[in-house]
């Protein structure tokens, strides 16, 4: 059925198969967003929600920015698309150098995807695909991390380690091993920051790398702060003695930046925060505020040129997509780099997360909360969950927020909340303040 303009609510949910959504629950009892500006949604009852996960960890700039509307206004009407594969346009070469520009100093290339999944099977192809360009074919194997998020599609599902985004879907990649997470309640619940303990557990990777041997192992994949599953931050020192490991065995090291990236951490990606360098950052979300779907792997001179071999008329790497660079993902993507560089975004993030972090830890004592955790402007707060109903506590959380003017998320029993950059001290206060009032009134 068409949407009747009268009434914002279409009057047939069926045909849609939401993602990662109880379906049944939502199509009894919808909640439709129907506008958005600055930091708040309207919904189709006409109530301003307070969004405090940046519509998915996406709209950093906040939502109805001026500078990116007008620029997506004027290049549909320019240049619709272009073909990207053995054509070029202006725009998809003018926000790679932006983004070369603005990333850690080794990342000069940038290949564009339309999304954090895609950005993810691009970086672990590469990373496969320049093993076996220096020589080093044997090095096919891919070890990513236990409680990780990489997506959606079959090589990040196998690297990732959410039960339930693998188990449905058979026996997945093969030659994929895991670390261990670094979620260790017992030494680290309640740390602001960076936790004190299990640095040592990026250690394993030598247990992994013994098993299998070095030269087998193509690439090792982690978030730097593990969103999706329940925002797990790296322990101090822990990332620096991964890079140490990685690089003693020639084994690549990528980052999935696709959360952290775009000032989350009060940075530009991670990379910078925890000044470590790794041969890849996967990115997406940000990169375009959300408005247009598009991501991006960066990758240094050295994996770039790897390629760059042969005659001059061969196709280097035998990948791509249909919208890589895509125009008006591109002019998406630059207004959105000028407004985070005009606003100064990172640096405000950066200034705020401290009274963010008070904030949220305020939160302890609470009803049901068993752990905090908290970095730039990323937070997680755990909850314990009801005997034999994993879950139901948290989502209990998410409605009875929304039905009072608060987004949130929730993943597992953990509510995780990432505001947008331009998030105010008053908006703070209304965020945790109604989280503590939601949690007051969980059973």
């Amino acid at each position: 059925m068409a949407l009747d303009r009268s009434n914002p609510v279409p009057n047939d949910l069926s045909a849609f198969w939401m993602p990662f959504t109880a379906n049944r629950q939502f199509k009894k009892a919808p909640r439709m967003l129907v506008s958005a500006d600055r930091m708040h949604y309207r919904t189709a009852d006409g109530r301003e929600v307070l969004d405090g996960v940046a519509g998915l960890w996406c709209c950093n700039a906040g939502h109805n920015r001026p500078k990116i509307v007008e620029a997506i206004r004027q290049q549909a009407g320019e240049l619709d698309y272009a073909p990207a594969f053995q054509m070029g346009h202006p725009k998809a070469f003018e926000l790679a150098n932006r983004l070369r520009d603005m990333a850690p100093s080794a990342m000069e290339h940038v290949f564009f995807t339309n999304s954090g999944s895609e950005a993810v099977e691009t970086a672990l192809k590469i990373a496969i695909a320049y093993q076996r360009a220096i020589g080093q074919g044997t090095r096919t194997r891919l070890i990513g991390r236990e409680r990780g998020y990489h997506g959606v599609n079959f090589g990040g599902i196998s690297v990732g380690g959410i039960v339930n985004n693998r188990k449905f879907f058979g026996t997945l990649l093969n030659g994929v091993d895991h670390l261990p997470h670094t979620h260790q309640p017992a030494l680290n619940a309640f740390s602001r920051g960076e936790p004190e303990h299990g640095a040592n557990l990026a250690d394993e990777l030598e247990r992994i790398v013994a098993l299998h041997g070095p030269e087998t192992v193509a690439a090792v994949i982690v978030e730097p702060v593990a969103g999706s599953t329940g925002v797990l931050i790296p322990p101090k020192g822990y990332l620096k003695r991964l890079r140490e490991l990685t690089r003693k065995h020639g084994i690549l090291l990528i980052f999935d930046e696709v959360i952290t990236g775009f000032g989350r951490l009060g940075a530009p990606f991670a990379a910078d925060y925890f000044d470590v360098m790794p041969d890849m950052i996967t990115c997406a979300k940000g990169l375009t505020n959300g408005v247009i779907p598009m991501g991006a792997v960066l990758a240094t001179k050295e994996i770039h040129d790897a390629f760059m071999n042969g005659p001059e008329h061969v196709i280097e790497l035998f990948h791509g997509y249909t919208y890589s660079g895509n125009p008006i993902a591109s002019a998406a993507g630059l207004a959105t780099l000028e407004t985070y560089r005009e606003e100064g975004l990172f640096e405000r993030a950066a200034e705020i997360a401290p009274y963010w972090e008070d904030a949220v830890h305020s939160l302890k004592g609470l009803p049901h909360v068993i752990d905090i955790r908290n970095l730039g402007l990323i937070a997680g707060v755990e909850l314990d969950p009801i005997a034999g109903e994993p879950t139901k506590r948290a989502f209990a959380a998410f409605l009875d927020a929304y039905e009072n003017n608060v987004m949130i998320r929730t993943t597992g029993d953990i509510i995780a909340m990432s505001p947008p950059l331009i998030i105010e001290k008053s908006h703070i206060d209304t965020l945790i303040g109604t989280v503590a009032d939601v949690l007051k009134r969980l059973h």
